[in-house]
């Protein structure tokens, strides 16, 4: 039977990297290195790893779909085997040992763990006999995730590791309980408000809540609902009590000043809110329509660090305005919407489970990369997907991409 490769979702693709690209152009703009191929500057050898990741699309819709399955606990392991040699032989940069050098290159590892992690879960969950509500399944699929997770936090890469919340999305369309969101937003409620008030007045909050609860069902008091209550209770205060030590020791000071700023704790634009600070700047610079390719001021005078890499939204802002940011944004949201379209029509567990995760992982890239730019959410420092510079990122992504429309290729091929 004739392949059929979905067609919206490549030129998708293709739009994203080639207005990446240009966007990178005008971040590194320099008037002794006009030409946009100049293989001395990052646009030139953006321009090399866009060439090579797309011989690597090419050939991954050459593969046999079932080689990805069957081999998937292989990548899997060879993608941990990276992240330890990684904390063996990694080079530092900006604070993280995510780094190996190969020769003139740099090969960041935690962008090949999300796609190898991907195939696992998604091997796994494919099986026969399982079922997500199961505590054994839980646990395994908890261990696939946090392995990598781990390694990578041991980089000092906090906001790749975040990227691994994102398969909690997959899990909840294969019938995992709400009740975790849920958890997971009190969480974040309660790890924020121990940071701006007192730990003991939050305790006092949580207990007088619990207690409203407890008391607002008397006609429903039962040993067991007094003991869910107390458990409640338990877990929030041991919570409260160990974001003091998480924000103190597992955090690096520059995360923790990021935080910092975020709250209104403090107002440092000379340090730990300068690159927001000035992201902000170069968006609202922009206005409507922008101020014209290669005639962004903020852009040119290079008052944003990591413009071509973590803050390349701002220069799309500035350049282009809110017309240019906003349909760049419309791209993203129709690839993701699309990517779910097609996840749900796959007649393989396998390539349904694999697509929802990676758009996943395309949606936590974009919201928490867009999120830091804004200056909603603290500078953790992860790429625009396909968009910012950066050759790992950009083969892994792509990657990451291919295998599921290859994936998506063969379902009319399934019985």
């Amino acid at each position: 039977m004739k392949l059929k490769f979905d067609k919206l979702t490549i030129i998708l693709y293709i739009i994203l990297v080639v207005f990446g690209w240009v966007n990178i152009y005008a971040a590194c703009y320099n008037e002794s290195h006009a030409l946009i191929w100049d293989m001395e500057q990052q646009h030139g050898k953006q321009l090399l790893w866009i060439g090579i990741a797309l011989v690597v699309a090419m050939a991954t819709i050459f593969i046999e779909p079932k080689f990805f399955a069957q081999g998937s606990y292989i990548i899997y392991g060879f993608t941990l085997l990276l992240l330890i040699a990684t904390l063996i032989i990694g080079t530092a940069t900006h604070g993280n040992q995510a780094w190996i050098n190969i020769g003139p290159f740099k090969l960041q590892s935690s962008e090949f763990a999300k796609f190898g992690t991907a195939l696992a879960v998604a091997k796994y969950m494919s099986g026969l006999d399982i079922d997500i509500k199961k505590r054994n399944v839980q646990i395994a699929v908890a261990l696939l995730i946090a392995i990598p997770m781990g390694l990578v936090l041991l980089q000092h890469d906090t906001g790749s590791a975040l990227v691994f919340l994102s398969f909690v999305i997959p899990l909840y369309r294969e019938g995992l309980s709400p009740a975790l969101f849920v958890i997971g937003a009190v969480a974040v409620i309660l790890f924020v408000l121990s940071l701006l008030i007192n730990q003991y007045l939050l305790m006092g909050i949580v207990l007088a809540l619990c207690l409203f609860y407890l008391f607002g069902w008397l006609n429903k008091r039962t040993r067991r609902h007094y003991l869910y209550t107390l458990g409640v209770l338990a877990a929030c205060c041991l919570f409260i009590f160990s974001v003091d030590f998480t924000f103190e020791h597992v955090l690096e000071p520059h995360q923790q000043s990021r935080i910092y700023v975020l709250l209104g704790k403090t107002d440092d634009i000379k340090a730990a809110g300068y690159n927001q600070h000035q992201s902000k700047i170069a968006i609202g610079s922009g206005g409507l329509i922008g101020k014209g390719f290669l005639k962004g001021t903020i852009t040119k005078a290079d008052f944003v660090p990591e413009q071509e890499t973590d803050f390349i939204f701002c220069t799309v802002a500035e350049e282009w305005g809110f017309v240019g940011s906003t349909l760049l944004l419309v791209a993203y949201v129709v690839l993701l919407v699309h990517l779910v379209t097609m996840a749900e029509r796959q007649r393989s567990a396998f390539a349904r489970f694999y697509g929802y995760s990676v758009a996943g992982i395309l949606f936590m890239h974009l919201f928490v990369n867009v999120g830091m730019v804004l200056g909603l959410l603290p500078v953790i420092g992860i790429p625009l997907p396909f968009f910012s510079y950066g050759g790992s990122s950009l083969l892994a992504f792509t990657l990451m991409l291919f295998i599921f429309i290859r994936q998506d290729a063969e379902r009319n091929n399934l019985l």
